[in-house]
């Protein structure tokens, strides 16, 4: 299989060869004349001057020869390559056609032909092993495993070193790979739970996760221990025995741990959703309460800004009413007379003096009274304050005026969705279906300007 001999005869009688190899699956494969076999004489590795070398694309023939004082050499012809063992154009191998009697006779050197193109493809399978999870290790959970490997010779100098070539066989090579990759399959798996935080029962739904770490670790093996490049792993299933009673009482355990588990958190999540409702609902009333005051005060203050001209009025009509009084008792008062109780001229032209100023000052009085009441009676009526109602959780609030429902609207608490009423509406509509809040929701962002002109 894979022996081929041609030709014509040489000048010392015999065939030429043609060295080539047509194997169609092969990592490793050794060369032989036609006709002989395997260590059968040292004629097995004769090759004769001026036969054909053929080394296709993807191969490399590896010449393993003995010189005399330099023990056992190597040299290699990377394909491709076709043309005939002589000293002009296989330069490499000089040394040893020299030792053939000048060229005729033949010369002994073995031929190894090194696959560098082909893709080895080879499947695995892991039988039950125990697992644990390390939170309940009194339970043992029996994993199966399956899948496949592809590997390639790549650095075939390395893989030489590695390998003696003449006892080199692709089945037992390819046993002793799957041995390997068995022992990191098993290993990995059984420290999945501890080392990767998987709990037993997930694993078999973990597969590709659990393929790519694995290959991360075999990938060096590959290139240290069989010289070749691991191209690809493939970890197709990983099987528990689900008939095992590990495999059940786990299940039964961490089932109750997990409707435990998801318990406490629906009891969370239910008091953090109670908690963000409370403190909802006490920031709005915070914020109701703030607005609330701040329209009490400014009432308050637009009622002192009305009265106020009437505050002051009061106070100088008190005064004037003062002056009046002691302006009646100003006739009578002793200016400096005989001390009498007679009438003193004096006193009547002091008080005549003081009545008239008092006289102008109440008139001005009067015209600033005027002016105000004619102010206040030309002063178009504020506008009518709408409030309306509105529906928050469930629960009524308000009434809120407008400019309120314009904060509620930028604090959200306000949308179109929101249910509202005043007085005179029939029942709660949506504040989407309300003409006069429809400007609440409009956005007052003006549109982008266009584009610079060219």
């Amino acid at each position: 299989m894979g022996l081929f001999g041609f030709g014509s005869k040489g000048k010392s009688g015999g065939l030429m060869n043609v060295i080539r190899c047509d194997e169609q699956e092969y990592l490793v494969w050794k060369w032989r004349p036609e006709g002989q076999e395997a260590n059968s004489t040292s004629r097995e590795n004769a090759i004769r001057y001026g036969s054909s070398l053929r080394v296709k694309e993807g191969e490399v023939a590896v010449f393993v020869y003995k010189q005399k004082g330099n023990g056992v050499m190597q040299d290699f012809i990377v394909g491709p390559y076709d043309d005939t063992i002589k000293t002009a154009n296989f330069p490499i191998l000089t040394g040893i056609v020299g030792l053939a009697f000048g060229g005729e006779s033949p010369f002994q050197a073995e031929v190894y032909f090194i696959n560098l193109a082909g893709i080895i493809q080879v499947k695995f399978a892991v039988p039950y092993f125990d697992v644990y999870d390390p939170r309940f290790l009194d339970f043992a959970v029996p994993m199966a495993a399956r899948g496949s490997i592809t590997f390639q010779l790549e650095d075939y100098q390395a893989f030489i070193k590695l390998h003696r070539l003449i006892d080199f066989d692709l089945e037992a090579f390819k046993n002793q790979i799957k041995d390997t990759v068995k022992k990191y399959v098993k290993g990995f798996i059984t420290n999945v739970p501890s080392d990767n935080q998987i709990p037993v029962l997930q694993i078999e739904r973990k597969v590709m996760e659990i393929s790519d770490l694995i290959q991360q670790k075999l990938a060096p093996a590959f290139i240290d221990d069989f010289g070749v490049k691991l191209k690809r792993f493939d970890l197709s299933a990983i099987e528990p025995d689900k008939e095992s009673e590990g495999y059940e009482e786990l299940r039964r355990l961490t089932a109750g741990q997990q409707a435990k588990t998801i318990e406490a958190q629906t009891d969370i999540n239910i008091k953090n959703m109670q908690d963000t409702q409370r403190i909802n609902a006490e920031n709005m009333a915070e914020t109701m309460r703030i607005q609330r005051e701040e329209s009490q005060r400014a009432q308050r203050l637009q009622t002192e800004t009305n009265f106020i001209g009437a505050h002051t009025i009061n106070q100088q009509a008190e005064v004037l009413k003062t002056g009046a009084q002691n302006l009646g008792q100003m006739g009578s008062m002793d200016m400096g007379g005989n001390g009498g109780g007679s009438m003193n001229p004096a006193g009547i032209m002091t008080g005549m003096a003081m009545g008239g100023a008092m006289g102008q000052q109440m008139a001005g009085m009067m015209n600033q009274m005027g002016n105000a009441m004619n102010g206040q009676m030309n002063t178009p009526p504020p506008p009518p304050n709408v409030q309306y109602h509105v529906s928050i959780n469930g629960q009524q609030a308000g009434p809120f005026n407008m400019n309120q429902l314009q904060q509620m609207v930028q604090q959200g608490q306000l949308t179109p969705q929101t249910y509202v009423w005043k007085q005179g509406m029939a029942g709660w509509e949506l504040a989407s279906n309300v003409p006069e809040l429809g400007s609440l929701f409009q956005s007052t962002t003006p549109p982008p300007p266009p584009p610079p002109m060219p």
